[in-house]
């Protein structure tokens, strides 16, 4: 009998300490991206993402943030982009590109629980509007955009604030000539763990 009330008390114990590193949240922000390559404005636009994430602890300094967020990726085509690519956007200027993005962040805890540092890959899924999901999630390898990104999080209480900067590793041009086009930018979100 006191073998089953110990048992019972670790697993209390440990249940207790597992949901103490793991919580659950939604966030939301602003996008400031570019694409760089040719045709492309060299400036950065505005976009927005929302989405949810998972924090996840790995001893008292580290851990893992994966997250789920829909990404939308604004530019602007430069006037040449028509001479070069014939009637690909249909002489469309402004471009957005909506990704459904997947970043793990590892997580350092800087300064006690207060400042984070983060660090790790994204990969994106392009969603089209012609497609539905699980049409766009067969392509994913195919139409998606690897990224790496960095930065910071100050966590006040339930509340996060974040800031990171987002550069793509791969070409997403997929239109078969020389010309690459890779994503670059800045992302600020606030969130709340549930």
């Amino acid at each position: 009998m006191k073998t089953k009330i110990v048992a019972l008390a670790v697993a209390v114990f440990f249940a207790h300490a597992a949901m103490a590193q793991f919580h659950i949240g939604v966030k939301a922000g602003a996008n400031i991206t570019k694409i760089d390559g040719k045709s492309f404005k060299d400036e950065f636009n505005y976009g927005y993402h929302l989405g949810g994430f998972a924090e996840i602890g790995l001893g008292d300094k580290f851990g893992l943030q994966p997250e789920v967020l829909f990404n939308q990726y604004t530019t602007k085509a430069d006037t040449s982009f028509s001479n070069v690519y014939n009637n690909v956007f249909r002489d469309r200027q402004n471009i957005k590109l909506n990704y459904l993005s997947i970043p793990v962040m590892l997580t350092y805890k800087f300064a006690g629980d207060f400042l984070t540092l983060q660090a790790g890959p994204q990969f994106g899924v392009l969603m089209n509007k012609e497609d539905n999901l699980l049409e766009n999630g067969k392509e994913a390898f195919k139409h998606g955009d690897f990224s790496m990104a960095g930065g910071l999080q100050v966590k006040v209480l339930k509340f996060r604030v974040t800031g990171r900067y987002v550069v793509g590793l791969n070409n997403i041009n997929d239109l078969g000539d020389q010309h690459k086009w890779k994503n670059q930018g800045f992302q600020v979100s606030a969130g709340i763990a549930l």
